[in-house]
């Protein structure tokens, strides 16, 4: 059946959560410029009329914060002719990679002990801190690459919500998008066209069960209280975001102006 997309949207067949962030607000009255910041999830299954349209798209940069674990289970990104692929991960392959395989392979009892009242968020909200406190370096060399000439750029992991998300989210907050307004775009990922599939190896007869997809479905949201965390961090860690800015990720008030310039109206 052929998914229902918003008309403004292009319909891609193997890529999910594909959007422009253009349009977002700043504090000081700007809008963040259509057709050159997009946020997807991976990249590795893109039909031929997917990479057509991508490619349409005239990107100088894919950012994929996917690690090796990923990859090897989605495969590499579709080659887009003349694009330039960086791959900066934001999260190490043995990073819950037995967690994630139980997952997959888990039975209810099992997801029940790991997932259950609140941990599964509280899992989601620790790994948003984490990003934030320990992925500094990626940020920064994500920030400087769009101020020197990496526009347009597209930002992408497995489901386009979390390591993408935190990666836009750190773009809007160093241009000045206001965080209700960064909030508003990250929540969008909730959408049934752009969901990330559920993935589960067990051939159980409860292995979709409702409530084990109940159990899954907060590693799979894009909740508020998420991001929230992250910001919190942020304020925690550094005080305030002009500070994070410049000492967390060594973004010098030049740089912040040539970004400004080139994903601004």
């Amino acid at each position: 059946m052929t998914q229902q997309v918003p008309s403004t949207e292009p319909e891609l067949a193997g890529v999910r959560n594909f959007r422009d962030v253009g349009g977002l607000p700043t504090v000081d009255g700007r809008r963040v410029r259509h057709g050159v910041l997009f946020r997807s999830g991976h990249l590795a299954h893109a039909t031929a009329a997917d990479a057509a349209f991508l490619s349409s798209l005239g990107l100088h940069t894919v950012f994929d914060f996917r690690n090796a674990a990923d990859q090897r289970l989605e495969g590499p990104d579709v080659e887009l002719p003349g694009v330039r692929n960086v791959n900066l991960p934001l999260t190490d392959p043995a990073d819950g990679a037995e967690f994630w395989k139980m997952v997959r392979d888990g039975d209810l009892d099992q997801l029940r002990s790991v997932l259950s009242d609140g941990k599964a968020a509280g899992r989601m909200a620790d790994s948003y801190r984490t990003i934030i406190k320990e992925r500094t370096a990626e940020h920064s060399q994500v920030l400087h690459a769009l101020a020197e000439d990496s526009v347009p750029a597209l930002m992408h992991c497995a489901a386009g919500k979390d390591r993408a998300g935190l990666s836009i989210a750190v773009t809007l907050l160093a241009v000045g998008v206001e965080r209700e307004a960064i909030e508003a775009d990250y929540l969008e990922s909730n959408a049934a066209h752009r969901r990330y599939k559920v993935h589960r190896s067990s051939t159980a007869p409860d292995a979709m069960s409702p409530e084990i997809m109940e159990l899954l479905s907060p590693l799979f949201d894009a909740r508020a209280e998420y991001l929230a965390a992250a910001f919190a961090t942020i304020d925690e860690t550094w005080g305030d975001t002009e500070t994070y800015l410049t000492k967390g990720l060594r973004i010098a008030p030049p740089t912040r102006e040539r970004l400004r310039e080139r994903l601004l109206d």
